[in-house]
């Protein structure tokens, strides 16, 4: 029986932390996550990061954080694949303890965006996309998702207004979220007016990218204090899976194929269907990967992912709710972090500890981070003990 568990998580409130610097973030998410493990230490620290070497000119995070935090001598490492980065970081702290090269490891992701302001940070984002034939030609992964937007209204008749449907999802679930940057419902009016970014996506349809810090420390259960502070949350399952860099080198432009093939490795390990998780915090970078990620785990048909947001299928009281925190949308997208982000708000949930936002009875959670459109994507299966 897999005996790895959540022994700890820690977030800082996501928007613009203007006086806090990026090692200071990180510092309140660890002191946060072991706080709440009983004061485990871990014997290996792995950052997630992506935009620290551009906006805030620091790389080697890993040690940075480390060592400010008071965790010198221990392995310390800097993970960073995009927006998957938080994820692969969990999944590194995994591996460690499953190892047996540790019993207690720390997963840590931090993001500081107002270390630089407009046209730096857009540029910033863009590193994710594949340098030569995208981002060297002007593409943003906002410009990148407008053309898939168009891609998929053209191919499955979805009309325009079907996509209001799940950012309006994230704002409502928002206010529930004391560590999210926007705690306000949004009307479909005020969604229909708003300026566009990149035709036909509009500025709700693109979730922020902000500052913010999150902590998950991964123990095995056997090293957990005799009376354990929190309820563990034992890691089930992860899954790992690529494609393309480049959206345009896809042989099916509308297939998230590793989003499938992360969510059939990931039930796999499990023992779970895909169906018999409780809720999902997927990755709503931009409204559109909601459906195709939809789609490709197997929750809707091909072309009709965007019918699940019509009604009350993905909300808390629904049969499979989303965003249940806000998603990247609503609580904000500090990059290398968000997975991590996503993991803590799983945890609360599966602990009973979600407030007004609490799903009953949720026993097993599906957690999933992107690369950009479904270049990497991990996905990780958490279950209440």
């Amino acid at each position: 029986m897999n005996d790895i568990v959540i022994a700890g998580i820690g977030m800082t409130p996501v928007g613009e932390h203007w006086d806090t610097s990026l090692r200071e973030l990180a510092l309140e998410a660890i002191e946060k996550a072991l706080h709440e493990a009983g004061g485990l230490r871990p014997q290996a620290v792995y950052v997630a990061n992506i935009h620290a070497p551009v906006l805030s000119r620091q790389a080697n995070v890993g040690p940075l954080v480390a060592d400010f935090a008071g965790l010198r001598g221990i392995e310390a490492a800097t993970i960073e694949a995009g927006g998957a980065s938080g994820l692969l970081a969990l999944r590194a702290a995994y591996l460690a303890v499953a190892s047996g090269e540790a019993d207690v490891a720390l997963a840590v992701g931090v993001e500081k965006a107002t270390d630089r302001v407009g046209a730096s940070v857009e540029s910033a984002a863009a590193t994710v996309l594949d340098a030569d034939y995208e981002a060297e030609q002007g593409v943003t992964p906002a410009v990148q998702a407008a053309l898939i937007m168009q891609r998929y209204m053209e191919e499955t008749g979805a009309p325009r207004e079907a996509f209001a449907a799940f950012p309006l999802l994230a704002h409502r679930h928002a206010v529930g979220n004391p560590y999210a940057m926007y705690r306000k419902a949004v009307s479909e009016r005020v969604y229909q007016r708003v300026s566009m970014v990149s035709d036909p996506l509009n500025l709700f349809d693109a979730a922020p990218l902000a500052d913010g810090a999150a902590a998950v420390l991964v123990a095995r259960r056997s090293a957990l204090p005799p009376q354990t502070p929190q309820p563990p949350v034992r890691i089930a399952g992860f899954g790992i899976a690529n494609d393309t860099l480049a959206w345009h080198d896809r042989d099916d432009l509308l297939d998230f194929a590793a989003v499938r093939q992360s969510v059939e490795t990931a039930c796999r390990r499990a023992g779970c269907a895909p169906a018999e998780v409780d809720f999902f915090e997927l990755y709503d970078a931009f409204s559109v990967y909601v459906p195709l990620i939809l789609e490709a785990a197997g929750f809707a048909p091909r072309g009709e992912g965007w019918k699940l947001g019509q009604g009350d299928t993905l909300s808390l009281d629904g049969s499979l709710p989303i965003l249940t925190m806000g998603g990247l949308k609503a609580r904000g997208n500090p990059g290398g972090a968000t997975g991590l982000y996503q993991t803590a708000e799983a945890v609360l949930q599966l602990r009973g500890q979600a407030g007004d936002n609490q799903i009953p009875r949720a026993r097993r959670a599906l957690v999933q981070a992107l690369s950009g459109p479904a270049s990497l994507a991990a996905t990780v299966v958490l279950e209440r003990e």
